[in-house]
């Protein structure tokens, strides 16, 4: 079989980019609370990393919870986190089980933060064949990993303002 288009892939970003400005200016004003499709909603602290290491402690600690190795059997398979050259985006090469994470650029570290880790986890959990996928990259059951992990690991409410914002966009859930 193979893997089925990719045809959410740019919602789901742009999803994304809105939650972590989202985020970033809940850090930078000291303001938690947002209102998100007429709920008021208190956002949780995200994790952020000073380095590779650090991002590869979080990765390993979330693959040996209980709970995610119970879910999905790939969690036994442990991932390498390396940096990526450039500063476009962070990607997951499943061919080798590695999260590639771009380093500081400009005093920055954009990808070193919890929402951008676990979106990358959530591909490597993918319980497909990794050599012969056949469900798209970043579609409905990708969309439903990534929630489960957001929801359980930063907080509810994390999940529900990722989820409302993917639904507005068009984003499809499993």
């Amino acid at each position: 079989m193979r893997r089925g288009r990719d045809t959410q892939r740019s919602a789901v970003y742009d999803a994304e980019a809105l939650v972590r400005t989202m985020f970033d200016r809940a850090d930078e004003r000291g303001l938690r609370t947002v209102e998100v499709l007429g709920s008021h909603v208190t956002l949780p602290i995200e994790r952020k990393f000073a380095s590779i290491d650090s991002v590869q402690a979080y990765v390993d600690r979330v693959l040996a919870l209980n709970w995610v190795r119970a879910k999905w059997t790939r969690a036994e398979q442990l991932v390498r986190v390396r940096a990526r050259a450039g500063n476009a985006a962070a990607h997951y090469e499943s061919d080798c089980a590695t999260i590639a994470v771009p380093e500081h650029h400009h005093g920055a570290a954009w990808a070193f933060r919890e929402l951008v880790v676990l979106h990358e986890l959530a591909h490597h959990l993918d319980p497909t064949d990794p050599e012969s996928p056949t469900t798209a990259p970043h579609g409905p059951e990708y969309v439903d990993r990534y929630l489960t992990l957001v929801g359980e690991i930063i907080g509810p409410e994390a999940a529900f303002v990722l989820r409302a914002t993917f639904l507005a966009g068009g984003v499809r859930v499993g």
